[in-house]
């Protein structure tokens, strides 16, 4: 922003009309920096002035709640949702491995029957054989022949037989223990899938319940109390983004984005202003972690699906090293991620009725930094 400074020598009216010019520049830039979504740069890095007074609210009818009250309220149930849908996303995650887990070993136990099948055939073929040669065991056959050559070679031949007969049965009883095996293990992920099922349709029942106590007391809301919610949601990320910059938490950080890193950057900016949905993993909407972890693997990087898990495995570094591309978890519970996008800023999917924005890093309570790129 250039310096709005007096002009010596300048008439009264040239003076007037440049301290117009200069709150109205004022004004605008504060504006700016306090519509997620279109700040960028030092915007979000640097302390700015004060956000403009908003109109007041009218005074709520005794008994009534607070439009503030309203605020949190819808906001605690969407991040209660938040929490569910990671819930959810995990659950669906995890029934995919056991469903994969059982496709696996089905094509297993279909290739140990498939081998039963060909040893008992080599079974019945010795049994064959045995029953052509007159039913005699072949020591028998060996003891009675007068040829000491064909005695010292079938010798040879019955010690081979043997061993093989003795392999094949050898052979016969690992398979149908692996078989066993499969069996119990199939059993097991069944389970599990079972499991998993149950947990998402509790996890969908809760999130749908929260987003639909939240959307009517939305819905309640005259047109003039809706735009005043946002600005006053406006207003309380604004806020905390401030404090969070007072703290120096930005001070040393300057690190730069590696290549995959701005990869995934570009991929996440270039979804904003698309709607949440929750468990959506693009590409016409996403839910938070379905952002994080569908531009991390258009970088080349698969990475774990929900936000608990990305705060699990990843590993986590600290603010100041903070890069580019690095993911921020967000709340005790890690229900909430963004990813860091360079000079205090974040992009993220907010929650629903929102779209893929642009926000102050600090603008909610930072629990860790993870790096899928370290």
């Amino acid at each position: 922003m250039r310096s709005l400074t007096r002009v010596p020598g300048g008439t009264m009216g040239a003076e007037r009309r440049q301290r117009g010019a200069g709150a109205l520049v004022l004004l605008c830039a504060m504006a700016v920096l306090t519509a997620p979504g279109l700040a960028t740069g030092m915007a979000y890095a640097a302390p700015a002035p004060a956000a403009p007074a908003a109109p007041a609210a009218p005074a709520p009818e005794p008994g009534a709640k607070s439009l503030e009250q309203v605020r949190k309220e819808i906001e605690d149930l969407f991040r209660q949702a938040g929490a569910a849908t990671d819930a959810y996303n995990l659950a669906e995650a995890e029934a995919k491995a056991q469903s994969d887990k059982i496709v696996e070993i089905a094509n297993l136990i279909v290739a140990g029957q498939e081998r039963i099948t060909a040893l008992k055939s080599r079974a019945g073929a010795a049994a064959r054989a045995q029953y052509r040669s007159g039913g005699l065991p072949a020591g028998a056959q060996l003891a009675l022949s007068d040829d000491p050559g064909k005695f010292l070679d079938g010798a040879g031949r019955l010690k081979q037989g043997e061993k093989a007969a003795s392999d094949m049965l050898v052979e016969l009883d690992r398979t149908q223990s692996d078989l066993n095996q499969y069996a119990q293990e199939a059993n097991a992920h069944w389970a599990t899938l079972e499991a998993n099922r149950l947990k998402q349709e509790a996890s969908k029942k809760e999130i749908e319940e929260k987003i639909k106590t939240a959307e009517e007391l939305e819905n309640k809301l005259e047109a003039e109390e809706k735009a005043r919610l946002i600005q006053l949601e406006q207003e309380a990320q604004y806020k905390a983004q401030t404090a969070w910059l007072s703290t120096g938490a930005m001070k040393d950080v300057n690190g730069a984005a590696t290549e995959a890193g701005k990869r995934a950057v570009q991929f996440a900016t270039a979804q904003i202003g698309k709607p949440y949905v929750w468990g959506a993993q693009g590409p016409g909407s996403f839910d938070c972690s379905g952002l994080t972890s569908q531009a991390w693997l258009a970088a080349g990087k698969a990475i774990p699906r929900t936000s608990q898990e990305q705060l699990r495995l990843l590993p986590k570094v600290a603010l100041k090293d903070m890069r580019p591309g690095d993911l921020i978890i967000y709340f005790d519970d890690a229900s909430h991620v963004a990813m860091y996008v360079g000079d205090g800023a974040m992009v993220h999917a907010p929650r629903p009725g929102r779209n893929v924005t642009m926000a102050g890093a600090g603008s909610m309570p930072i629990k860790a930094v993870v790096r899928p790129d370290a």
